[in-house]
């Protein structure tokens, strides 16, 4: 993600303000209109794609966009009959004005996104996960930086962007391993700037995401610990300290006009997903361009990434947790905690794919 969780929706104020120019005469995406059809034709009316022709609006960023990107290359979009603007803005966070103000009625972010966005009022709907991106929320520590043990971070100074989600990890790593996260001193630097303080020693270790992370790293940083990942010297592996999600998402409004666009999107969208997978070398070929990385770069940055479109235990799990709404609640951005089932609507996914849908929320 390209900037700090805090900016996702710059507030209330900021989704205050979008929705009085919504109000003001925002307007989504033109929609075609369909003709009356005689009773014999209805059943085929029915199946029929209401809006062809919209833009979908994602993020310049392999975490974010990727499946979006292959399948407008790729002519997957085209072959569920759909003619899609493939819309990359460079700071995802703005897509919260857009949608609150109607400028984006479909659109791909993150899953804290819509919670921000529900707990302001805003009536929009995750209609499927895309990738799990917690692996590219990292520290990397300085080449001077020296471990025995977690601990070792307590006193230690981390640049990180303020109200970065990546700090989720951080305190979630300190729980584990008896850490006193109070005792960490952090300052506030966007990841470029982090980038260049820790090659000159000014700062023990960052925070941030990719690409940063790796950049980091080919300054003669280390990795330290993401959402998913540790080589702490006292914890190697597998973690579980972060869970974020890629996301797509509509507005209401977009959702009951519009099911069978949304149906034909998801169909494309698994087919990006499945060749991202199936096809990692030719997949990046297809982005690197696009994304402005170089090919290697951007093998260390979707490696990080776990692309899925299934609905699982950990999904419903993660998306249950009260960690992400407590972090959100004490950054401001959220006044209460939000029952996940109000900003889900996974039933356009069930239609087109429901062998990804393998748990429900209660």
């Amino acid at each position: 993600m390209k900037e700090q969780l805090k900016k996702l929706v710059g507030g209330a104020a900021i989704v205050s303000l979008a929705l009085s120019l919504a109000a003001c005469g925002a307007k989504p995406a033109a929609q075609t209109g369909t003709p009356a059809a005689s009773e014999p034709a209805a059943s085929a009316a029915s199946d029929a794609i209401e809006l062809k022709q919209f833009t979908l609006v994602g993020v310049r960023d392999a975490q974010i966009s990727s499946q979006q990107i292959i399948a407008d290359k790729l002519g997957y979009f085209k072959e569920e009959g759909l003619d899609v603007t493939s819309q990359l803005i460079e700071s995802g966070p703005d897509i919260g004005p857009m949608v609150a103000g109607g400028s984006a009625p479909i659109s791909i972010q993150t899953n804290f996104m819509d919670i921000i966005l529900k707990s302001n009022n805003v009536g929009v709907k995750i209609v499927a996960p895309l990738a799990q991106i917690a692996g590219t929320q990292a520290v990397v520590g300085g080449k001077n930086l020296k471990l025995d043990s977690a601990k070792d971070l307590e006193g230690k100074t981390i640049g990180v962007p303020s109200g970065a989600d990546v700090v989720i990890a951080i305190n979630n790593m300190a729980k584990e391993l008896g850490v006193d996260a109070s005792k960490i001193k952090y300052v506030n630097l966007s990841p470029s700037d982090a980038v260049t303080a820790l090659e000159k020693g000014d700062i023990d270790a960052m925070a941030c995401w990719e690409p940063f992370i790796t950049k980091a790293i080919q300054g003669g940083g280390h990795f330290l610990f993401s959402g998913t990942k540790s080589e702490l010297p006292d914890k190697q592996g597998d973690v579980n300290w972060m869970s974020v999600h890629t996301t797509i998402q509509v507005t209401d409004d977009f959702a009951e006009k519009n099911p069978n666009t949304i149906k034909a999107t998801l169909k494309a969208l698994k087919k990006a997903t499945d060749y991202i997978n199936d096809n990692r070398e030719e997949a990046i070929k297809v982005l690197a361009p696009e994304l402005r990385l170089t090919p290697e770069e951007l093998t260390e940055i979707m490696n990080r990434n776990v692309y899925s479109m299934e609905v699982n235990d950990n999904y419903i799990n993660d998306s249950n947790g009260e960690a992400v709404g407590n972090y959100l609640k004490s950054v401001g951005n959220i006044k209460e905690l939000q029952d996940p089932k109000s900003y889900h609507e996974l039933s356009f996914l069930q239609a087109v794919a429901p062998e990804l849908v393998k748990s429900e929320f209660k």
